[in-house]
């Protein structure tokens, strides 16, 4: 039955000689793969919520003034991009915010000019904290040969192998990301850390951790553990456990 009444919607909007909105077509395959925009004349708040109350996410994107990081921003662009789409990118992608997409900007929402199209990196989704409805959306631009900064996530792999938690111990995980300085073309969606060698009293250090020899690991002091294997679980204090009742 719902089926038949969108067939019969999109009859009628075809009838009508309004065509679908670029984003609200059949999913295809790069439907994951590829936010869909239009741009957005106006900002502020009264201008953020109007797009939101039409089921639209507030966008940025920004460019960087040359292939570094530090030399800022060259130009920015308001955007405006579909709610769901961006929330089911967010649900089909774990490493939403560390991820390259394609970009593409329409015309209009009712367009099928492309204005703009290009690779970009997602780096902030604001979330209201009470509903977790999507607010707005930060992506950078990320041509090849473009150095950005980016978060990573830290994954642990090889836990049932680890010969130190087969004994009994406990993986003490100190860092869940870490900041690097990644060409474009080779941002990875996350930092994995291998357990499967680590015995009781072992650690990882951040230098320690193989990547791509592009990547520029930013940190003060290299030498920090990002996790160790403890003989058992930390005992809290007393202190500690009121704090979380």
């Amino acid at each position: 039955m719902a089926q038949c009444l969108r067939g019969r919607a999109a009859a009628a909007a075809a009838a009508a000689g309004v065509p679908p909105a670029p984003w609200r077509r059949a999913a295809s395959a790069s439907y994951h793969h590829t936010i869909q925009a239009v741009p957005r004349e106006t900002s502020g708040p009264r201008a953020a919520a109007r797009e939101r109350r039409h089921g639209r996410v507030p966008a940025v994107l920004l460019a960087l003034a040359g292939a570094a990081p530090g030399n800022g921003i060259a130009h920015r662009k308001l955007l405006t991009a579909d709610r769901k789409q961006v929330a089911e990118m967010l649900k089909q992608s774990p490493y939403f915010l560390s991820t390259p997409v394609r970009l593409q900007v329409r015309a209009g929402e009712r367009s099928n000019a492309v204005v703009h199209s290009g690779t970009v990196l997602p780096v902030k989704v604001h979330r209201d904290e009470t509903t977790g409805n999507i607010l707005n959306m930060v992506m950078v631009q990320a041509d090849e040969g473009t150095m950005l900064k980016v978060n990573l996530p830290v994954e642990f792999k090889g836990e049932a192998a680890c010969p130190g938690l087969k004994k009994g111990g406990f993986l003490q995980k100190i860092r869940t990301s870490l900041v690097y300085l990644c060409p474009a073309e080779h941002i990875p969606p996350k930092i994995e850390v291998d357990l499967t060698n680590l015995d009781v009293g072992d650690r990882v250090l951040m230098h320690d951790i193989p990547v791509h020899p592009s990547l520029k690991l930013l940190s003060k002091n290299e030498t920090m553990p990002v996790c160790k294997i403890l003989a058992s679980k930390p005992v809290e204090s007393e202190a500690m456990q009121d704090l979380k009742s």
